[in-house]
């Protein structure tokens, strides 16, 4: 079968199964190389870039729509997942734009809703546990750095950005580090991913003093190997403690 039949196969199955006009955007973040990433889609030929995301089933929640989704791009069953935002502006892109650049089928002859409203999710996964798996709608599924992201199709880099800006805010008292780093991780890469979802730069001295003084963090017998000169010495998080970290609201950073 040809990719325009399958479209049109799609657009048909949709209209059957699915709630019209209500989708869902997922922004998967992860943390790797000293950077955070989010987890792209690319169009099926073409060179157009998008969030991960796809319409609600008639029998399914929005929250079970968006595991959904969440599991067949990454693979992963359990991981942490907040709504965050709903996006219903009344013009949130250019629709005939979209169709010409992703090669939609006509759909004027279909009860197609004249507006779309999503429901934005963002994900914290660990990048070393994720399959990025595209679907048949998309040639490409790959990580791409939040500072480097591409002109993306729709409404998805204002998405990225309230997701990012959302993540800021709740960096004192959401589970981030624990889900976006390694069982095991350095003092530094710890630092640095503070840093990079703040965009500013901590003190090192200060940073590493009070993780330390929080007791959430336990230092390892284990050396990193490696690298050219240091071998630093490897932490893990003691769980018990940063969930009464966070409740307490103490990881915050003025």
């Amino acid at each position: 079968m040809n990719y325009k039949k399958q479209l049109e196969e799609y657009f048909k199955e949709v209209d059957i199964r699915c709630v019209l006009g209500l989708s869902i955007d997922c922004v998967i973040f992860g943390f790797y190389d000293n950077q955070l990433k989010v987890l792209l889609l690319r169009w099926k030929q073409t060179e157009e870039w998008g969030l991960p995301g796809g319409f609600i089933y008639k029998s399914e929640s929005v929250d079970v729509a968006a595991q959904r989704i969440l599991e067949e791009r990454t693979g992963i069953k359990e991981l942490f997942l907040q709504q965050f935002h709903t996006f219903g502006e009344d013009v949130r892109y250019n629709r005939q734009e979209i169709s010409q650049k992703l090669s939609w089928p006509d759909t004027s002859s279909r009860q197609w809703p004249d507006r779309t409203v999503s429901i934005g999710y963002f994900a914290l996964v660990d990048f070393s546990k994720v399959t990025p798996t595209a679907d048949f709608l998309t040639d490409e599924c790959r990580w791409w750095d939040v500072e480097k992201l591409p002109s993306l199709l729709f409404d998805h880099n204002h998405i990225v950005a309230v997701a990012l800006r959302t993540l800021r805010v709740q960096l004192s008292w959401q589970p981030v580090g624990y889900n976006l780093l390694p069982e095991k991780f350095t003092m530094p890469e710890l630092q640095r991913l503070y840093e990079t979802i703040l965009n500013r730069p901590l003190d090192p001295r200060n940073f590493s003093k009070k993780m330390r003084a929080l007791g959430i963090i336990e230092r390892l017998e284990e050396q990193r190997k490696g690298g050219a000169f240091k071998s630093p010495y490897l932490f893990r998080f003691n769980k018990e403690k940063y969930e009464k970290a966070l409740q307490e609201g103490n990881l915050a950073f003025s």
